[in-house]
């Protein structure tokens, strides 16, 4: 089982984030490289990059397997306004290039938002940028995230994931994130999820998906609102997720939690607690655990 979580990319980079994931019980992360909702960003530091690969390689992490994503903010679907349009595809390249310089092999990517404009004239947006941001000289595939289709989100059927696959020249450097609770809320059934990787082979092909977001939901099937929720405390339910994690044909591709962090008491809602290393043991021994969210708060008020 190839599980990890959303770790930090603080002062120590990508060290501090093998250290973070290795907390967890982790064999593989998922980091920004800088805060998703800015697109500030420090120069690498190649010593600790070097430190973190041997840190990875005595814990028996595959980097092959390790998850970048890119900023919330940038928007590859709207041009209207042309300077914050160019800067969306010149700051992912820049992303890009600091994946390749850390060695990280995927870069997770929200398709976009048309913000009114037509969403076939935004889907032509995001396919002409992809274009601008995928060369042969990169080593980093980017993976389209499936989304809820919250406001004028786009990516939230497989018919518009294929439609910007379809466009982009060098195909070998796209592929696609599914993501459990966005699926859930753009309509597509868990609790049937063989039958939804039969769709998304018809579609799109099996072939493209390179990671998975592991997250329960807060919101019923189709309600467009993205929430995520604990495993096991949502609508999708943990023997759905469960049956997700350990479905065989997706054996090799890593999961990741993005799940929310756990408030202490409703006294000290200042106080959240990742939940991760709690969620993959849970997951690990493939049993839900009802307790799971006092056992967390429990756990960190010792």
């Amino acid at each position: 089982m190839i599980i990890g979580s959303h770790v930090s990319f603080g002062k120590e980079q990508l060290l501090g984030s093998v250290k973070e994931a290795l907390s967890y019980g982790a064999n593989t992360f998922m980091f920004y490289t800088g805060a998703p909702q800015n697109t500030i960003r420090k120069s690498i530091d190649n010593n600790l990059t070097l430190e973190a690969k041997r840190l990875m390689v005595e814990n028996g992490i595959d980097i092959n397997n390790v998850i970048c994503h890119a900023p919330y903010i940038v928007n590859l679907a709207n041009n209207l306004d042309a300077s914050k349009y160019d800067f969306s595809i010149n700051f992912l390249k820049g992303e890009v290039t600091r994946c390749g310089i850390l060695g990280i092999k995927y870069l997770v990517l929200h398709p976009g938002s048309s913000v009114g404009i037509e969403r076939n004239i935004a889907l032509d947006n995001i396919i002409y940028a992809l274009n601008k941001i995928i060369t042969p000289d990169i080593e980093t595939m980017i993976l389209l995230e499936t989304m809820a289709g919250k406001g004028t989100e786009l990516g939230c059927t497989l018919e518009e994931i294929k439609y910007i696959i379809d466009g982009v020249n060098l195909k070998d450097k796209i592929g696609v994130c599914l993501d459990t609770c966005h699926l859930n809320d753009a309509g597509y059934e868990m609790n049937k999820f063989e039958k939804f990787l039969e769709l998304f082979d018809k579609v799109v092909g099996l072939k493209y998906i390179k990671c998975i977001h592991v997250n329960d939901s807060k919101n019923v099937l189709g309600s467009h609102k993205d929430r995520h929720a604990n495993i096991g405390f949502g609508t999708i339910g943990f023997d759905t997720i469960n049956n997700i994690i350990n479905n065989n044909l997706l054996k090799d591709i890593p999961k990741i939690l993005e799940t929310p962090y756990i408030g202490n008491d409703d006294l000290d809602k200042e106080r959240l607690y990742p939940p991760y290393k709690f969620e993959i043991d849970m997951i690990k021994k493939g049993s839900f655990n009802a307790n799971l969210l006092e056992d967390i708060r429990n756990s960190y008020n010792k």
